[in-house]
């Protein structure tokens, strides 16, 4: 049983508040580990461990909210899971970019979530796009 989909302003108002608590996991679990680990390489733990759990609570909320995908079982899991995470390589690397870049520019914490925020928000409008058309396409 499959629901109905959303009208479209309807479906991107629920796309960009998945997007945004999606983000604030990603920005509170680097900040948790920017506290954790504050010596050498600490922004590059902090990027990756956001990054993380940003990717599997998007995944989540997008399988089920966003693209009804209802395919269960782990061998489905790992192969959708797997593309979303290869659709995300690409759009990490804007968001990255963005976050790193405006660290150096201006190190500061508001310009690094600045930035952060700014590349997630480009990103995940790319994102929509590769995952409707390569991940959950059978779901559509």
């Amino acid at each position: 049983m499959s629901a109905t989909p959303l009208p479209l302003p309807a479906l991107a108002l629920r796309y960009a508040a998945f997007a945004t608590l999606a983000t604030l996991a990603n920005l509170g679990a680097q900040r948790l580990a920017l506290a954790l680990w504050p010596g050498p390489g600490a922004l590059l733990v902090a990027l990756i461990t956001g990054t993380g759990i940003g990717l599997v609570v998007k995944y989540l909320l997008d399988k089920r909210w966003i693209f009804y995908d209802r395919e269960g079982g782990a061998r489905a899991h790992g192969r959708k899971f797997g593309l979303y995470t290869a659709m995300g390589l690409i759009t990490t690397a804007i968001f990255w970019g963005m976050e790193a870049g405006a660290w150096a520019l201006w190190h500061s914490t508001t310009a690094r979530e600045a930035g952060a925020i700014l590349g997630l928000a480009i990103g995940y409008v790319v994102k929509f796009q590769l995952d409707r058309r390569y991940v959950f396409r059978s779901s559509l």
